[in-house]
C-alpha cells in the first residue's frame, strides 16, 4: 500500500507543532528537518519520516486539542519565537503544552485572542475570504465627527497596501470613543484607518471574534466552552462551504471564458 504524502507545513500544522503559516517561516528559516535533511518548501513526508525543529523531534499529537481565549495585556508580542521577544505571548502564559495563537494583535493593543494546538482551524479562521467578524472598543485622541464615523465605516484606502479596507460596521460611543466590527485583518487596520483620518489611537481593545466573547480579567486565560466551541465549528463549516462554492464559481467563469 502507497504511503501517504502530506505536505511539510501541513504536515506540522495537523500535529499540533504550529500553524501552517509559522510552519513556512519555520522552514524558510532552515530550522526543520526531514530524515536530517534541510528540505525545500513544498516538500513532503509521510508517517515514517523523522521530523524535527530545532534538533527536536515532533511527533503526531497523543491528546485532544486545546483552545483557549486569552486576554492580552498591552506590551505582550503575539510570537512563539520566544528565543526573539522578551514580552512574548507563549512565556506570559507558561501553558504546560505548546500552543500558539490564531492571529495577531498588535504590542500597543490589548483584548480577545485564540490559542490552540489545532493548526487546521487557524487556517479556516484566518482565512480572509470567510468573512469572520472580529470587534473592537478603540479610543482616538480628538473628539469624533460623523464624517470620521461614515468614511471608517464606508472603507478606507491604503495607499502602501493599494487596497481599500472593506466596508465595516462603526458606532460611536462617547467623544472619542468607537466600536467597529471588521472582517478583514490587514496589519495595523485600525490604526491605519485612523492615521489616514489625522486621529491617533490612544487605546484598543479586541472585544470579540466571532461567536466569542472577552468575558475574563486582563492577563487571564479560559478554555473554550463546549457550546462556544461547537458554534465555531458549525461556522466554520458554513464558511467553508462558502468558500469552495465561491471557489467552484471562479473555476467555472474561467474556463466558459477560455471556451469563448
Amino acid at each position: 500500500m502507497e504511503e501517504k504524502l502530506t505536505r511539510l507545513n501541513k504536515y506540522l500544522s495537523e500535529v499540533g507543532y504550529c500553524s501552517r503559516r509559522e510552519a513556512d517561516r519555520l522552514i524558510d528559516a532552515g530550522r526543520v528537518t526531514i530524515n536530517g535533511v534541510v528540505p525545500e518548501m513544498g516538500t513532503k513526508v509521510t508517517q515514517k519520516d523523522l521530523v524535527e525543529v530545532d534538533g527536536k523531534p515532533i511527533t503526531q499529537r497523543k491528546s485532544d486539542f486545546v483552545y483557549l481565549a486569552f486576554n492580552k495585556p498591552v506590551g505582550i508580542v503575539c510570537t512563539t519565537d520566544t528565543r526573539v521577544e522578551k514580552d512574548n505571548i507563549i512565556d506570559f502564559i507558561k501553558y504546560p503544552k505548546r500552543i500558539f495563537p490564531i492571529g495577531r494583535l498588535d504590542k500597543p493593543s490589548e483584548g480577545l485572542i485564540f490559542l490552540t494546538d489545532d493548526g487546521d482551524i487557524v487556517n479556516k479562521i484566518l482565512r480572509a475570504s470567510n468573512n469572520h467578524e472580529k470587534e473592537y472598543i478603540v479610543t482616538v485622541d480628538k473628539p469624533i465627527s460623523q464624517t470620521f464615523i461614515k468614511r471608517m465605516a464606508g472603507g478606507i484606502y491604503l495607499e502602501d497596501l493599494d487596497k481599500t479596507t472593506k466596508k465595516c460596521t462603526v458606532r460611536k460611543i462617547d467623544s472619542q470613543s468607537f466600536s467597529i466590527i471588521l472582517t478583514q485583518g490587514l496589519n495595523r487596520q485600525i490604526r491605519r484607518m485612523c492615521e489616514y483620518l489625522t486621529y491617533e489611537v490612544t487605546s484598543l481593545k479586541r472585544t470579540r471574534i466571532m461567536n466569542i466573547k472577552l468575558d475574563i480579567p486582563i492577563g487571564e486565560y479560559r478554555e473554550f466552552t463546549e457550546k462556544e466551541l461547537n458554534t465555531l465549528h458549525l461556522l466554520l463549516e458554513d464558511s467553508n462551504k462558502n468558500y469552495k462554492q465561491t471557489t467552484e464559481t471562479v473555476k467555472t467563469k474561467t474556463i466558459s471564458r477560455r471556451k469563448d
